[in-house]
């Protein structure tokens, strides 16, 4: 099977896998292409609760295909047009409505560590390695690239893992921030789904609604009177009739998403 992102449904909770295990997962043009066709639609699917993003087999994902560099990347429009598309692909991860979870074993280097930083939540094998020693290969981080990694991991550690080259375990990266736990290797497809099932029997619209204010909150503008009102949307919904009613009659809430 030639290399590929794969899509499966189960129920409310969409997995996404990153699929080239002859190279660790690496992506290639193709993949990146892929990779944003597949986010938007999910964006556009309102039955969707969760979606969890994984490798194939023991890895997350190794960085780019660089053996496609040299034809990809002759000049300075090919290159830009092909990274580009890298970040239109870490946009559509980024502001897919729906919560994401990265599980990640092994390397999550380059542009996997690109990809885990986009997602919502990430949960790290302790046997998992992250950076993106590119200094190494003469060649600095697109800045459409960076920005979404500079957010999540800040100036200071943004530096470390640029400027160093050198790979992180869970461990470290748990302590700077980067992960949101980490579990034995072998726990890792089982907390993910766990963690998709936490989220999924959350009411659908509220998690849409904190991941857009989060995101609001941090371009620093202050809020409109009209956004403040906005934010009480959930008001006039079903699920937040349901969630009052459940909470009184104590019994788990039945959330539609209406």
């Amino acid at each position: 099977m030639e290399s590929d992102i794969l899509l499966e449904r189960d129920a409310a909770t969409a997995t996404v896998t990153l699929f080239n295990p002859d190279k660790l997962n690496a992506l290639n043009a193709r993949m990146w292409s892929r990779l944003r066709e597949t986010f938007a639609g999910l964006a556009a699917d309102e039955t969707l609760r969760c979606v969890i993003l994984r490798g194939e087999g023991a890895a997350f994902a190794a960085g780019g295909d660089l053996e496609e560099f040299k034809t990809a990347r002759a000049d300075v429009d090919s290159a830009l047009a092909y990274h580009e598309a890298v970040g239109a692909a870490l946009a559509a991860i980024e502001s897919c409505p729906h919560p994401t979870v990265a599980a990640i074993l092994g390397p999550c280097v380059g542009g996997g560590l690109e990809i885990a930083c986009a997602c919502d939540l990430r949960i790290a094998g302790e046997g998992a390695k992250f950076g993106a020693p590119i200094m190494k290969l003469g060649f600095s981080m697109y800045p459409g690239e960076l920005a979404g990694f500079l957010r999540l991991a800040g100036p200071a550690v943004a530096k470390e893992i640029l400027l160093e080259g050198r790979l992180l375990t869970a461990a470290e990266a748990y302590a700077k921030g980067l992960l949101t736990r980490v579990v034995a290797d072998d726990a890792v497809p089982a907390e993910a789904q766990a963690t998709a099932a936490r989220i999924a029997a959350g009411a659908p619209l509220v998690a849409r609604w904190h991941k857009q204010w989060i995101a609001r909150l941090l371009d620093g503008r202050p809020l409109t009177s009209e956004e403040k009102r906005a934010s009480f949307t959930f008001l006039d919904t079903q699920d937040y009739a349901e969630g009052l009613a459940a909470f009184l009659d104590k019994r788990p809430p039945r959330f539609t998403g209406r």
